[in-house]
């Protein structure tokens, strides 16, 4: 028999080995866990912050009948069920309740969960095994929790939910894929270049939904069945709250899992960066041909291998005999270093040795320490652990911070391991099946908190890969080592605002995409005046690629460690000059939006609103804002509509109902509703601002 319990608040539940734990989490929000080990833990928070101490929840226990699952199940099949009814009455059930959601788990252990002020149901678990309960069951025998036990002693999990007709999901994070609406997809739990892996949803149905988990798994958001599964763990973890809006879903997300700091001013205009600059000498001379052209750049970068070994983190004298004098030069001109490190360790590093002995390296469980051996024999630092973190900062804050540099770039942050090798790869905290995705989120962290420690008040890196929380850390996402093409560009879009969604208001990707793009052709030149108007309405704008034709290194090695070559120029002048032209123009537009940019940054900081928007955050009344994945809202007021087709002068925009809009390259007004054709020549991103708004720029 089951004992069900209420103590302090909490909801309690345990049949044999199996103990359930529901308990309040932040403004309309739960916290579930259930575990089958001896102990459920307690003290870990995964993605989410401390839970407040102030009680916010009532609970009580209440007679009435568990809800009728399989009877339910039949008629959501028919896209039927959308009642606000209570279940019948029945002794031996809890229900708690915090602001606008409440749980019910009956004396079997399953749970709904419904919106407290309607009394809609939001999510109820997946249960096919209630044949003791009505004569409309279905005896299969598949539970909604699953244990699998594996060698070493910790389970496969697996969390199931109804899928419900017409539902819509958003968020999950940054997937190459050119959709937004997840429903009907499955994606994996793993983070690789240009994907990175945020297990939180925003449904259709009033509810957001984080899987409090970083272990590597699949989400599965099928017609038939929503499945969340951890190839390892001790117990299942996730936290679901009620609300009105996406808006107002995604607020109280970000208020239990942290929001990002206050973007300086200073970084909101154009940064300049390519692979790579390779001394000291080219960075200045690109910093002085900018201002030589009346051009202001925010932020120059310095990409990688400017360092003496990988694992060193530090300037390689021979290329950057002056690292402080290079930054204040860049500082007189109103410019800000970013300096790109690396997590990779190589084994003839200066610190090698001391972070092996210290147990600060990552390593396989069976085999050699080397997991991998590009540009050199290396493994990564574990981020995981705290010692280790600690350890990268104090050498950053020795050989950069101490230099005047306030701009790190933390490259290589899934880590990008041979991902066939994971089963075989262990952290501080366990196997890297349990807790792999996590190190983005504590890479991060030891930054966040040097810089902190050093009196910064707004600490910014531009990482290459996120988890839930990241924000929280000053976390800049960009999508990763993409291609130059169009195919490649519109899914950058879908990547930002999926990213948005998941709780990353920071984000940006490579101008122009990273790989492929000869600076002498045409065709890539119309790609990058697409992308470049794009950028210009990202939260970050950012020129950055590989360009080709590629050049090597004058000198191939400094001893025994191999030198990275440069790609070709990736200035605005290295395009042509009628291209510079308008590549300036969108520059000089960038600087005159600054102050409504510090608008959003602000309420990024305030609230967790995205900087870009999707049309349905923005217009939840709208039901065919709900269906748009091309466009979105850069901000309250500009619908920025980017052209992803070669050879076009114009492209089909949809204006939201309820408002009227001027486009802006015309000046002609629209009512909102409809679509229209909106002009797009080679040197024009489509536009429109919403009447009425105030478009406070420079």
């Amino acid at each position: 028999m089951a004992v069900l319990s209420a103590e302090g608040g909490i909801l309690l539940w345990q049949r044999d080995a199996e103990k359930i734990r529901i308990e309040p989490w932040g403004r309309d929000g739960l916290r579930i866990r259930v575990t089958q080990s001896g102990e459920m833990e307690l003290n870990g928070l995964g993605a989410l912050l401390p839970r407040p101490e102030t009680p916010i929840a009532q609970t009580e226990i209440f007679e009435t009948a568990p809800p009728n699952f399989a009877q339910d199940a039949a008629r959501l099949g028919q896209g039927e069920y959308h009642t606000a009814e209570r279940p019948q009455s029945k002794p031996n059930a809890l229900r708690i309740r915090n602001g606008e959601i409440e749980a019910e788990i009956d004396r079997h252990g399953y749970i709904r969960f419904t919106n407290a002020m309607s009394g809609a149901e939001l999510l109820r678990e997946y249960v096919r095994d209630r044949s003791d309960l009505s004569e409309f069951s279905v005896p299969l025998g598949i539970k909604a929790r699953n244990f699998r036990p594996v060698p070493g002693g910790d389970f496969e999990l697996s969390m199931s939910f109804e899928a419900y007709a017409g539902e819509q999901f958003y968020g999950l994070g940054q997937y190459q894929e050119d959709f937004t609406d997840r429903k009907g997809a499955s994606f994996e739990l793993l983070h690789r270049n240009s994907q990175a892996s945020i297990p939180f949803v925003s449904s259709s149905r009033g509810y957001g939904f984080l899987w409090n988990n970083p272990a590597v798994g699949q989400v599965t958001l099928g017609e038939n069945i929503t499945l969340w599964t951890a190839e390892r763990g001790r117990q299942i973890d996730y936290w679901i709250c009620a609300g009105s809006s996406p808006a107002a879903i995604l607020e109280k997300y970000m208020a239990v899992t942290g929001r990002p700091p206050m973007m300086d001013e200073d970084l909101m205009g154009f940064w300049q960066c390519k692979l790579r600059y390779q001394t000291q000498d080219e960075v200045l001379a690109v910093a002085r041909e900018y201002q030589r052209r009346g051009v202001q750049l925010s932020v120059l970068v310095v990409d990688f291998f400017h360092w003496t070994a990988q694992g060193d983190w530090k300037f390689d004298p021979r290329d950057f005999p002056d690292p402080e004098g290079m930054v204040k030069e860049l500082n007189r001109m109103g410019i800000r270093l970013m300096v790109s490190l690396w997590p990779t360790v190589d084994n003839r590093s200066e610190n090698f040795g001391p972070m092996k002995e210290k147990g600060y390296l990552l390593h396989r469980d069976r085999g050699g320490e080397i997991l991998s051996t590009w540009m050199g024999p290396t493994t990564y630092y574990d981020a995981l652990n705290p010692g280790a973190r600690d350890y990268v900062w104090q050498k950053a804050k020795q050989n950069y911070w101490s230099k005047g540099i306030r701009l790190f770039w933390l490259d290589e942050a899934e880590p990008e391991i041979d991902y066939d090798e994971l089963d075989n790869v262990r952290y501080f905290k366990g196997p890297a099946l349990s807790c792999a995705n996590e190190y983005p989120l504590r890479y991060l962290q030891g930054f966040y908190e040097g810089m902190r420690e050093e009196g910064a008040q707004n600490p910014l890196s531009l990482i290459r890969c996120a988890w839930a929380g990241s924000q929280r850390y000053g976390a800049l996402l960009w999508s990763g080592d993409v291609e130059s093409s169009f195919i490649a560009m519109r899914k950058q879009l879908a990547a930002g605002l999926s990213a948005g969604m998941a709780g990353i208001p920071w984000w940006t990707c490579d101008i122009g995409g990273f790989l492929g793009g000869f600076t002498g052709s045409p065709e890539f030149h119309e790609l990058l005046l697409r992308w470049f108007a794009w950028g210009c309405f990202l939260p970050v704008m950012r020129l950055h690629g590989d360009r080709l034709p590629y050049s090597e290194p004058p000198q191939a090695y400094y001893g025994q460690i191999k030198r990275f070559g440069s790609g070709a120029g990736n200035e605005i002048w290295s395009f042509g000059e009628k291209n510079e032209a308008i590549l300036k123009k969108y520059v000089e537009l960038r600087q005159k939006l600054r102050p409504y940019i510090k608008g959003l940054m602000l309420e990024a900081h305030e609230k967790g609103s995205p900087v870009m928007r999707m049309m349905h955050y923005a217009f939840p009344g709208d039901e065919n804002a709900w269906r748009l994945s091309d466009q979105y809202m850069f901000g309250p007021d500009l619908l920025v509509a980017p052209v992803f087709e070669a050879g076009v002068s114009e492209r089909e925009v949809y204006l939201p109902k309820g408002e009227s809009w001027l486009e802006l390259a015309t000046g002609r007004a629209f009512i909102g509703g409809q679509r229209v054709a909106a002009t797009a020549p080679i040197d024009v991103i489509p536009l429109f601002v919403r009447a009425g708004a105030k478009l406070t720029m420079a």
